[in-house]
Parts: C-alpha cells; sequence; structure tokens
C-alpha cells in the first residue's frame, strides 16, 4: 500500500512538472539570450561573435546580448559559461584555446563535461607576421636571427597557452630555435602593440590583422594552413617552407552548457544554421580571413575532442604552463 502511494505521488509530481518543463522548452527563448565571449571587444572572438549578433537574434526572436569576460587567455569567461544554468539563455563562442586550456592551468571544468557542442562556427589560418620596419622579410630569417641570437627575439600572441603560442612553440621545437613569448590579454591588445612596432613579429589569427596586413603595416611571413591560404595570398604555409604536414589552424565554435534541454540545443543549431547560410553574414567572416564551417553538433564534439588530444600532448612535451 505505502509502495503503491509512492508511486502515485511520484508520477503526480512527474505530471505536474512535465508540463512546465515542456513550456519552457516550448517556448525559449521567451527573453534576452547571453553570448558570452570570453575575450576582450576588439579580438576575433568578439568581431565574429558581432557578426553573428543581429542575424542571431532576428532568426530566434530575441535580442542577443553580448557579454565579454575576457582575460587568462579565455579561461574567466569559460568559467562563467560552465556555471551558468542550462536553461538555454546563456550560451559561448568559443576560441582555440578552449582546446589547450585544460592542458596549460588548472580549471574547475573539463571541457567535453562542461560543455554541450552545438557548432563549429568557422576555421582559418594563422600567420606570424612581422611589423614593416624589421629586416624580416621571410620566415627564413627569422629562423636564422633566432639561431643566431637564441632567446632574445620577441613575438606576441593573444595569451599563453593559446594555439597561437603552442603552435609557435611547435615551430620553434621543430626549426631548432628559440624566440621568447610576449603574450597579451586578448588578440586586440596584442594587434595594437604589434601596429606600433612595440613587438617586432606577432602569431595571430588573420581576423584581427588582416586590414593590417593589406595596409602593409604588418608583413606575412607563414601561415598555419597545410597550403596557402586565400585569406593571406602569396604567403606560403609553413609546410610548405621545410616544415612537412606542419598544420594549426585556428577555430571558433558555439558551446551551450551541459544539460541544456536537448530541443533548445537543437533550435540553437537549427538558428546558426540559417544565419551562416544567409550570405550577407558569410560574406563578412570570409572577409575577415576565416572559412565558414557549420557542422553538426556531433562533428563540433569530434573536432573539439581532437584538439584536446593532439595540443595537450605538445604542451606537456614542452612543459607550457600559464605562467610560461
Amino acid at each position: 500500500m505505502i509502495t503503491d502511494r509512492r508511486r502515485l505521488l511520484a508520477l503526480t509530481a512527474a505530471g505536474l512538472a512535465m508540463p512546465g518543463l515542456l513550456r519552457a522548452e516550448e517556448t525559449w527563448p521567451d527573453r534576452p539570450v547571453r553570448l558570452i565571449v570570453p575575450w576582450p571587444p576588439g579580438g576575433s572572438t568578439d568581431t565574429v561573435a558581432r557578426i553573428l549578433q543581429p542575424k542571431l537574434g532576428e532568426v530566434l526572436g530575441r535580442p542577443v546580448v553580448i557579454d565579454n569576460r575576457g582575460g587568462a587567455s579565455g579561461s574567466i569567461g569559460a568559467i562563467e559559461a560552465a556555471r551558468v544554468q542550462p536553461d538555454g539563455y546563456s550560451w559561448m563562442l568559443a576560441y582555440d584555446t578552449q582546446a589547450t586550456n585544460e592542458s596549460v592551468m588548472r580549471l574547475p571544468f573539463r571541457t567535453m563535461e562542461a560543455f554541450a557542442p552545438v557548432c563549429l562556427v568557422a576555421t582559418g589560418p594563422l600567420a606570424l607576421v612581422a611589423h614593416a620596419s624589421t629586416p624580416y622579410r621571410t620566415y627564413a630569417d627569422v629562423v636564422a636571427a633566432a639561431k643566431k641570437a637564441p632567446d632574445t627575439l620577441n613575438y606576441a600572441t593573444s595569451g599563453v597557452g593559446g594555439l597561437a603560442h603552442v603552435a609557435t612553440t611547435l615551430l620553434q621545437q621543430r626549426g631548432g630555435f628559440k624566440m621568447v613569448h610576449v603574450p597579451y590579454r586578448g588578440g586586440g591588445p596584442a594587434t595594437q602593440d604589434a601596429v606600433a612596432g612595440h613587438v617586432p613579429l606577432f602569431m595571430s589569427n588573420v581576423v584581427v590583422i588582416s586590414q593590417h596586413i593589406k595596409a602593409g603595416v604588418l608583413r606575412p611571413l607563414g601561415v598555419t594552413t597545410r597550403t596557402q591560404s586565400r585569406h593571406v595570398p602569396g604567403t606560403p604555409s609553413f609546410a610548405e617552407q621545410g616544415l612537412t604536414d606542419f598544420e594549426a589552424p585556428t577555430w571558433w565554435a558555439m558551446l551551450g552548457r551541459a544539460g541544456t534541454p536537448q530541443p533548445i540545443l537543437d533550435r540553437m543549431h537549427a538558428a546558426l544554421m540559417k544565419v551562416l547560410a544567409d550570405p550577407d553574414v558569410r560574406a563578412k567572416i570570409e572577409e575577415q580571413g576565416a572559412d565558414v564551417v557549420a557542422s553538426s553538433p556531433q562533428e563540433c564534439g569530434r573536432f573539439l575532442q581532437t584538439e584536446i588530444d593532439r595540443w595537450g600532448k605538445v604542451i606537456r612535451d614542452n612543459g607550457i604552463q600559464a605562467d610560461s
């Protein structure tokens, strides 16, 4: 009798709860949606987010509010995104550091456990550039200078442990030379100093430096795609400059909080597919130096896991830590 009563109470509670849950999923979104950008304004992730923002808000029928949470190579914003309620009202546009940070620093979450992959939005090349005032006209010039005077040639990146840092570490490892890493708190501040000539070399995604390359202020010496990139015409890849099979594309992905109801994840993915299919949105992203991917959630998840495993090994092999 007691068991039957408990079953009845449980079923009644479930019956009362289910309509409310269904209504929340069916009416999502019924208020503004927050998009966490774990980088300061002016960087590539912020740029891509602001290209997506108007059309995404239009498709969802609610405003999309960008929340810049920069610092610690994107980890501060990621920590915030990892602890929000899984109700579909907070999302994160992740950058390539999402795959490297958990090997570089101690974080209170693991990416594949804390987040639900939604879509690999875009990928693009990293480019090593030199300020126009420097004597470095080719990648070979940089290698020769660094070998002649090890640990004296500075290069900037958007932060410790990001793909730009780890990829440049691998370049040095394979090329047998050593430079000095100068990390910044995001691509925006790093670009400002690179353009001003305060640092001679800068490894960056093309999104934040394309206009400066076109203006002739920054001179591209190599790209991290397997072959030359249409976004930096005339610039050979590192693979084409003797580093066989070297490849390190940068990327941006939309992630939701793990535990977000599947119907909401599906709706966000469908909304992103509409946004990324829009010719104006695609053109704006590609004008910045990136290629739209618009993947499935499953493809995004596999890509993230591969990046975590691949670059985690490079980080461990080279002892890269958050204070390096």
